[in-house]
């Protein structure tokens, strides 16, 4: 789904949904790492998300969003590990928007990437990304990684 049609579903009065991916990966220690990225506007913490992509599952949408944002390639888990809501300003409409997310074991961390330019990225332990991600709900999800 592209904004303009988001906005014409949000004026409308209809729900919207985004999918999004925890990437994470295990170190040599054995000890779980989660990928964190800035937002473009405010340059908050949280983890990549996006809209729906046609013809694509919501796990293959969620990891395509998370090799555009973050640059990093993996496999999404079937199944969500969570979900959270937020509002976004689509033009004059603000929409309430629920948010499917899917852990992703990286396998690939790419040195450059389509958004590299405008996001920041970094590798942190679940419990600072709890700390880092000001979304309530978003960033307790790192503590339930497989």
């Amino acid at each position: 789904m592209n904004k303009r049609k988001a906005k014409a579903r949000a004026k409308k009065g209809k729900s919207l949904r985004q999918v999004g991916a925890v990437p994470y990966r295990v170190t040599g220690k054995g000890e779980i790492e989660v990928m964190v990225i800035t937002s473009r506007g405010k340059r908050r913490f949280l983890f990549p998300k996006g809209w729906k992509m046609k013809g694509k599952s919501a796990p293959e949408a969620a990891a395509r969003e998370a090799l555009e944002e973050a640059g990093v390639v993996g496999t999404p888990a079937g199944s969500a590990i969570g979900r959270y809501e937020y509002c976004k300003r689509l033009g004059s409409v603000v929409a309430p928007i629920r948010v499917t997310m899917f852990p992703m074991r990286v396998r690939r961390e790419l040195s450059d990437w389509s958004e590299k330019r405008q996001r920041k990225r970094a590798w942190v332990k679940p419990s600072v990304a709890e700390k880092l991600i000001e979304h309530p709900g978003l960033g307790s999800l790192a503590r339930d990684l497989p």
